[in-house]
């Protein structure tokens, strides 16, 4: 198992940016990919991002691409989200995974992620 700690949430206004952090301890970071997940009230968890263990390859869902970027640094056992043009729907709290299992593809669905965070509240005025 691995453990994670998220951070860097906060209130935010529409168009503004954040940065989250999610660090990890016990296992060997680079041995997992990471994701971020966000739910937001009322709402079913949903995969915001994803990237490999080496970082070559991210994913994310559409509703983000071009405002979000996801990155990691193995050295610091940390992975991050950069969010630009923050929305109001994009209020929810952000989850980091972790996916030990190696696949040919990054997941996108939650329950392929078995280490998670606490999450951390993003919240977007208008």
């Amino acid at each position: 198992q691995v453990q994670l700690v998220e951070s860097g949430g906060g209130l935010v206004q529409a168009g503004g940016s954040l940065r989250l952090s999610c660090t990890a301890s016990g296992r060997t970071f680079s041995n997992y990919a990471m994701a971020w997940f966000r739910q937001a009230p009322g709402k079913e968890r949903e995969f915001v991002a994803a990237i490999s263990r080496n970082a070559l390859t991210t994913f994310y869902k559409d509703s983000v691409k071009g405002r979000f970027s996801i990155s990691r640094d193995n050295a610091k056992n940390t992975v991050y989200l950069e969010m630009n043009s923050l929305k109001p729907e994009d209020t929810a709290v952000y989850y980091c995974a972790a996916d030990g299992t190696p696949r040919p593809r990054l997941g996108i669905v939650s329950v392929l992620y078995d280490n998670w965070g606490q999450g951390t509240q993003v919240t977007v005025s208008l």
